[in-house]
């Protein structure tokens, strides 16, 4: 029942502050993520874990994509951009490598490490970890993936930023089941 209650109880924090899982606990992380649904094994999901410096890189990236790419953007929305490495002490950037393959096409190879994102939060929530998984202008962006040096077939579904929540855990809401389930049994 612990592992249900683990599904059960896990939320996204937006307030995450050091520390963060230790190498050793990734290690775990990433091995619980590589169990995500896959088929014909084609191990799309690659990670890029940016922690302490890796910031200031990622944090470059963002700025100079806004200013070179959005006409326009005022100064205070290129300092937003600037800071939102700094959310967290940790991110991960999750990173779907496209193979071309007869049976399975991109959009399932992109789930794939959709389950492995999850996985990765439900791993940190079980290690008493935090994490919220952001997308926005900065996901599935051609640019920002060559700033990161990723290839033509590999595509940015997300950053995963991580740490020890800071604050309260949202509540979570009770749902009425019979509003998101059919039931076809003839």
């Amino acid at each position: 029942m612990k592992e249900l209650n683990n599904i059960l109880t896990r939320t996204s924090f937006s307030k995450l502050k050091i520390p963060y899982p230790s190498n050793e606990q990734m290690d775990l992380i990433y091995k619980a993520a590589l169990r995500a649904p896959d088929h014909k094994w084609l191990r799309p999901s690659r990670f890029i874990q940016i922690t302490g410096s890796g910031l200031d890189k990622l944090s470059e990236i963002f700025y100079n994509y806004g200013k070179n790419n959005i006409d326009g953007i005022s100064e205070e929305k290129l300092n937003k951009y600037k800071s939102l490495p700094y959310r967290s002490p940790m991110i991960v950037v999750l990173v779907s490598n496209i193979t071309d393959h007869p049976s399975v096409p991109e959009h399932e190879q992109m789930f794939t490490t959709a389950a492995a994102a999850q996985n990765i939060l439900l791993a940190l929530h079980a290690l008493n970890f935090g994490g919220i998984w952001r997308t926005g202008i900065f996901a599935m962006n051609i640019d920002i993936e060559k700033s990161l040096g990723l290839s033509s077939n590999q595509k940015i579904l997300g950053y995963l930023y991580i740490g020890t929540p800071d604050g309260k855990s949202k509540k979570i809401p009770n749902l009425d089941i019979k509003e998101f389930v059919t039931k076809i049994d003839k």
